[in-house]
């Protein structure tokens, strides 16, 4: 009888995310983790087979979890649900701003098939929510060029978020492509 875990898998992951968030999948080791979760590596290794075990884990928890999301469904559907969102995106606490999965295309060709599509899937979930909030705006635009539209441009504030010298700020980006949006 092995000896009981003295952790909690969603603690774990949720102290293991900002790690990966910051550094990336292939910058992040094994004692980084230990130092950041506060489990030795045999904990880690009886619940995660291994670093790569654990950032699939961490990037499943990633889109199951976060409240942005739910910001997109709130009732009524429209352009304040995706203000809201990409507000609340570049405005996350400490280095976790901009979303972990886009962080992650970074290093795409050195992660497991599975985290693509853990990363495809969030986005296509991602992508059908703005749909649902531009749809309800009736546009004159066609709503699904408008989703691809917001999904880059999201991605690119993402992304820029890692630079920290942007200018405007993120918040004045937000604000001015919410303006260009309204009027398509």
């Amino acid at each position: 009888m092995g000896r009981p875990k003295n952790f909690n898998r969603e603690e774990v992951l949720e102290k293991a995310m900002p790690l990966f968030w910051k550094r990336g999948f292939a910058d992040t080791g094994l004692q980084d983790l230990e130092k950041a979760t506060g489990v030795n590596k045999s904990g880690l290794y009886s619940e995660f087979k291994n670093k790569e075990d654990l950032y699939l884990a961490t990037l499943r928890h990633y889109g199951e979890t976060r409240k942005a999301r739910g910001l997109l469904s709130e009732a009524p559907l429209g352009w304040k649900n995706i203000e809201n969102f990409l507000t609340l995106k570049m405005t996350g606490k400490g280095e976790m701003k901009g979303c972990f999965a886009v962080n992650s295309m970074r290093e795409i060709a050195l992660l497991p098939p599975e985290a693509q599509e853990i990363m495809a899937e969030n986005r296509s979930s991602l992508k059908g929510l703005f749909l649902k909030n531009i749809t309800a705006e009736k546009t004159r635009l066609a709503p699904e060029a408008l989703v691809e539209i917001l999904s880059t441009f999201f991605s690119g504030l993402c992304i820029e978020q890692n630079l920290k010298a942007g200018k405007p700020s993120p918040l004045r980006k937000v604000e001015d492509f919410m303006k260009l949006l309204r009027q398509m």
